[in-house]
Parts: C-alpha cells; structure tokens; sequence
C-alpha cells in the first residue's frame, strides 16, 4: 500500500495486486475505486483498461463520473428520492433532479474505506456508513474485495450486513472499460455481447417505465457479438439488461483489434450497459488522455433499477441478520473469444 494522494477528506492510499504473470490492478482507498486495471494483448502487451484520473482530487468533480468507484447504498436510480418500506416512506438524497442516484452526493464514492486486509493479489476495503446517512435506515458495514484467484481472472466481491433497522442495498462496480486503452478512442467499433432477451425501457429521467420488454428487433439486441456503435439509440446505452440463469457468462466484450476481451460472470440478476453519454467532452483523463461521450463502457451487475418502489423487480430489501453478497468474475485472456470474420478489423 502507497500514498496516492490528497481528496477533501484527507490521505488517499492506492493498492497494487496482480495475477504473479501479466494482469496489475491498483485500488483506491477512496470509493474503494479500480484506478488501474492493465491486461494484455494477444501480444502480450499490456494497457490499462479502465477510465479514470491520475490523481484523488479529480475524482471529486462532477465530471468525474463515478469513473471506477464502487457505488452505494443504493447504486442507480430511486424515482423522486422516495420508498416505501415496512409501512413507512423512505426520504433520501435527491442529486438527480428530483431522484436519488448512486447513493446521492455523499455516497460510497466519496469515503475512504479502511483496507482490512492487502496481499499481492488481493485487498479487501471496509466502510461504515451510519444509520441516516444519505437518508437511508439502518447503519451499513459494507466490504469490497478484489482478488486475482488464476491468472487473468479478477473476482469483485461486495458483501453488506445492516442493524438497528431494514435498509435497501444494491452496490456495484462503475469501472469504464476500454479494452483499447485509455488512448484507444471510442469504443464503438468494440464488440459485445449479453445474455438478455429483455430490457428495461426507461423514460426521460432514465427510470425504469414498468415491465421487460423483448430486445428483438430493437437497438438493445446483444444476444451475439456485434459492435457498440452499430445500432445506438438515442441518447447512447444506459439501460438495465434483464440477465438470463446459466451457466455461460453474462457478458463478452472484444477489441479485435488488439485481441483484448473480457468475460464476466455475475450472481445479480441486471446489467446497466451505459456508454458515458454525460461524460463532458475533452475531459482529462489518465496520462494526459481525452475523454469524452462512448470513450468507454460500464458494466454495473445489479439488481434493477428503482426496485424499492417496484413490487415486481428483484427485491434490494436487506434485514438485520442477513448478507448482502454481490459478485463478479472477470476472464481477460487475450484472443478468449471467437470472433465471426466478418466483424474481424483489418
């Protein structure tokens, strides 16, 4: 564990892991954040694959965009910053116009989590957030591992428990992937693919509209590998996908050009694909590299959107007594998938 640098709460610590071959990830104290994650190319060259900033203090602008934090109470969105739980409603921070998101403007991406346990492949962060904090019930003791558990292989495990009084929790990982690079461009020429045969459609306030609707013959249709850029709807990606049961991975994502592909593997039951349409363009990014909208995509398991106030949708409710646990595996080995000729670049 090293120094990293200063936010506006104080010292921010950065963390190095690796798989003992090609695969480095560095986390921040600060939002338990994935600052770097470096996987290789089919010719062994690595780049970091993640969005972000070279310094804490950057992440605390609005333009920062969550850029790999880990995001809580409640990641997403909670229609009018209101539920209804156990006969009494809920108030809680509104930082999106007139509903809550991520947390609201103090959530877990602004704490420094406390590192509880740090080796060379893994680390594992805690926090305490208070009963009230942000307006939610019931204090929260909240832990994000990452682990390298075999080569290439990066697991991101979130577990919660609550006391005193009921909350609702739904963490999850905001990283913004590239497998270009952080130079590599936009991501629209990269491919991916979900295992969803529905969505959620959402309104102007990017909340859920009510029930699933068939991604067929829609621009939301990821059931096989095809480019991000070629069939967008307005406004970009960032939709809840209703994951299918199986035992294939949730989500594939490739860069022919480079041979860069991910594989993951989740117990939640959504994905929200969102392409960074409110990341201003031109901004700075790590090593001096200029962001901007569809410069990289996140891939936030969850459950779904707005769910304390949909009877219908996965429950986010947490007891006392209960765990919450969340997790990812990530495969990154290079040339992984098999990629249709006619989607290969020259």
């Amino acid at each position: 564990m090293a120094y990293w640098g200063e936010c506006q709460r104080g010292a921010v610590d950065l963390l190095t892991i690796g798989d003992g071959m090609s695969c480095t990830a560095r986390i921040g104290t600060q939002g338990a954040r994935l600052v770097q994650l470096w996987v290789p190319d089919r010719h062994g060259t690595p780049a970091d694959i993640v969005l972000g900033h070279d310094l804490p203090a950057a992440y605390e602008t609005p333009a920062s965009t969550y850029f790999g934090a880990t995001c809580g109470r409640y990641a997403n969105r909670i229609a009018g910053g209101r539920f209804d739980l156990d006969g009494h409603t809920v108030h809680l921070d509104r930082n999106e116009g007139q509903n809550h998101l991520h947390g609201g403007t103090d959530g877990f991406d602004r704490q420094i989590w406390t590192v509880t346990q740090a080796d060379d492949r893994a680390a594992t962060l805690h926090l305490h957030s208070p009963d009230g904090a942000m307006g939610y019930p019931g204090a929260l003791q909240a832990s994000v591992t990452y682990a390298f558990t075999a080569p290439g292989e990066l697991q991101i495990t979130m577990t919660a428990s609550v006391s005193g009084r009921p909350s609702v929790v739904n963490m999850v990982n905001h990283a913004y992937f590239n497998l270009a690079g952080q130079d590599g461009g936009t991501v629209a020429s990269q491919l991916l693919q979900i295992d969803a045969n529905t969505y959620l459609p959402v309104d102007a306030a990017l909340l859920p509209q009510g029930p699933q609707a068939s991604v067929a013959g829609t621009h939301f249709d990821f059931r096989t590998l095809r480019p991000i850029g070629a069939d967008v709807p307005r406004g970009g990606f960032d939709h809840n996908f209703c994951l299918r049961a199986s035992d294939g991975p949730s989500v594939v994502a490739v860069d022919p050009a480079s041979g860069r592909a991910l594989r993951l593997w989740t117990d939640q039951p959504g994905v929200q694909f969102y392409t960074g349409a409110h990341v201003p363009a031109g901004l700075v990014g790590k090593t001096g590299a200029r962001l901007g909208p569809d410069h990289g995509f996140t891939l936030e398991t969850q459950t779904w959107p707005d769910s304390p106030n949909r009877a219908e949708y996965p429950p986010a409710t947490l007891r006392p007594g209960q765990t919450y646990r969340h997790q990812m595996r990530f495969d990154f080995s290079p040339d992984s998938v098999a990629v249709p000729d006619a989607l290969t670049q020259a």
